[in-house]
Order: structure tokens, then sequence, then C-alpha cells
């Protein structure tokens, strides 16, 4: 590997990483499986092109399974992997810590939201 990141939690962020990513994952932990659809009508401003990218990400970092189902025409179902599983109980500390400290995270997101910050 080129440079290893050192940081643990750096480290863990590498996987989670960018605008969509925790968002598909939530979606995942509700609703246990979901097809390329249902991520679309959820995740109503992302692109086709960047679904596809995110999802194709997370199966190769082995968080999410990617699952064809010979249908007509096929399905794709995706799924939270064991490893991706594992990742939950550190998303829902994130969830309880904003609903903690929602008045004040909700006063710096209006004071300083910058977009680029989360790609």
């Amino acid at each position: 590997m080129k440079n290893l990141i050192d940081c643990p939690a750096e480290r863990a962020v590498y996987f989670l990483g960018g605008k969509w990513k925790i968002r598909i994952l939530f979606g995942l932990l509700q609703r246990k499986k979901m097809r390329f659809g249902e991520f679309k009508k959820v995740l109503k401003t992302i692109t086709q092109q960047m679904l596809s990218k995110q999802l194709k990400e997370l199966e190769a970092d082995g968080i999410v399974d990617r699952k064809v189902i010979q249908i007509m025409p096929p399905n794709v179902e995706y799924s939270l992997t064991e490893f991706g599983l594992s990742v939950m109980p550190i998303l829902k500390s994130f969830s309880e810590w904003n609903k903690r400290n929602t008045r004040t995270i909700s006063v710096k997101l209006n004071k300083n939201f910058v977009e680029n910050r989360i790609r």
C-alpha cells in the first residue's frame, strides 16, 4: 500500500467518506435490502452515475453485497455484509451525537455550511 493511513479514525473514514455513502448505508440499515431504483427514490438528488460509483466502491470495500436476481428483467439487490453491519454501531452513535447536539449543529451548519466540504 502506498501511504498507509496512520490515524485509526481516518482509516475508518476512508471507507465511509463522501456525501452519499453514509446515506446509502443508513438506507440499507432501515430496509435490509434495496434495489438501485429504490436508492434513487430515497436519495433524490444523486445522479445515476454517482450512485453506481458509490455502490461499486462499497461493494469493492466489502461493506455492501450485490446480488443479481435472475428474473425478467434481471434485478440487482444490495444488502450489508457482515463487515458493513459492523460499522452500524458507529453510524448510530453519530446519529445519537447529532440528536444530542442538534441545536449547536444546526446553528453551525446554517452559519458555516460549505457543500464542497462533504464531497
